[in-house]
């Protein structure tokens, strides 16, 4: 493959990442508005794949992708059968998407939050609830660990007053609200017990046989999880209708976005309760189902991947990152985000979706599984696909 200008660049990356989104779309697993603000509020893109494949036109889209699709074969690069269908009526994605569900109320009673796990996830999930006005009990392993929970709050709130976003008095406020415990037995009392531990699922099975026997009825079992089966940790459960996801990104009181997921079990109560209370805390919720990747790390990680494939074909790194970001006016171009979010973190999501998605176009690019094999795994080594 030969490519020597920015719009050629932009034609190899993101063209499937759009059609990938009309799939999305296409298969009723998330709505246009969601799909879109996930982009927007994960990625801190522009606009959302949607609205740019409107802005270029469905039929330029489909055009560009069957000369793709020609060139490679990529089941991926075949125009989606939506976006045919759109281009041929000359619509929008907008037009089409109907978007015009109520804005969701609170079904369960709110008011103690519960929160496991102390690491950076776990902790701006913390602050998150306590800055909107939630008590808030974390619990951790050891008094140190629970102690780096409260500095990280007062050293992250001593930031927002030194910038005059806060106070003094509201500082007081939010760490009055924080109650933290070495003891999961103190959780009883939650409403909404979020689970912010490691990504291991025999660990968070374990955990969420526990919260079920501690957690009081009716009160909602929350997973973080960027990439576990939801569903696995409902079914250990005697109330997996209470069970869902709250994925939020980090840093959390930064990030906007928070993906609800919901299983097959997941009661309608619970899943509109959790999005209404993402808006109540300032966030804004985006809803999908129990899949590999959900809605960002679906969409972001193969672009990513086909990035790593494009150089590995000669195309300059520092020519695809300049590209991509002059062309599709991204934050970032694609290999300053794999150093950023790390590639063993990359490799292992776009494992996840090629066995998910069983597409030969998702196989993880060699050069991607060398570097995570050299251990050069971007800014926290020191050396990725850029040295720092």
């Amino acid at each position: 493959m030969t490519v020597s200008t920015q719009g050629s660049i932009h034609d190899v990356l993101v063209l499937p990442y759009l059609n990938h989104a009309i799939r999305m779309l296409e298969s009723g697993y998330a709505t246009a508005t969601d799909i879109d603000n996930a982009m927007c509020f994960g990625c801190g893109y522009p606009q959302g794949p949607l609205a740019t494949a409107d802005e270029i036109g469905a039929a330029a889209v489909r055009a560009a992708l069957l000369a793709r699709f020609e060139e490679t074969g990529d089941n991926l690069h075949k125009p989606a059968d939506l976006l045919t269908k759109v281009a041929g009526q000359a619509g929008t994605f907008a037009a089409v998407a109907g978007d015009h569900a109520k804005a969701p109320e609170l079904r369960h009673t709110i008011e103690k939050i519960g929160v496991v796990g102390t690491g950076t996830m776990a902790s701006g999930i913390v602050q998150v609830f306590a800055q909107a006005g939630y008590d808030v009990v974390f619990v951790g392993r050891s008094q140190e660990k629970l102690d780096g929970v409260a500095a990280g709050i007062t050293k992250s709130l001593d930031k927002a007053i030194a910038k005059g976003r806060s106070d003094e008095e509201t500082k007081a406020a939010v760490l009055g609200r924080l109650t933290g415990s070495t003891s999961r037995e103190d959780l009883g009392e939650a409403d909404l017990i979020v689970e912010g531990i490691a990504e291991d699922l025999e660990v968070k099975t374990a955990l969420f046989k526990d919260l079920d026997r501690i957690a009081k009825p009716g009160a909602i079992l929350a997973t973080t999880t960027s990439s576990m089966p939801i569903t696995e940790l409902a079914k250990v459960t005697a109330r997996p209708g209470d069970v869902i996801g709250m994925h939020f990104f980090n840093p959390a009181p930064v990030m906007k976005l928070v993906e609800v997921v919901t299983t097959d079990l997941t009661s309608p109560e619970v899943d509109e309760t959790v999005r209404a209370l993402s808006t109540a805390v300032k966030k804004v919720p985006v809803s999908c189902g129990d899949r590999s990747g959900f809605i960002v790390n679906a969409l972001l990680f193969p672009y990513l991947n086909d990035a790593v494939k494009l150089h590995e074909s000669g195309v300059a790194i520092a020519e695809i990152d300049a590209a991509i970001k002059e062309t599709a006016g991204f934050p970032m171009g694609p290999f300053e985000l794999l150093d950023v979010v790390g590639n063993d973190v990359s490799l292992a999501i776009q494992t996840e979706l090629r066995n998910e998605f069983g597409e030969p176009g998702f196989d993880p690019a060699a050069l991607l599984v060398q570097k995570v094999q050299e251990g050069k795994l971007g800014r926290k080594t020191g050396e990725g696909f850029h040295t720092y």
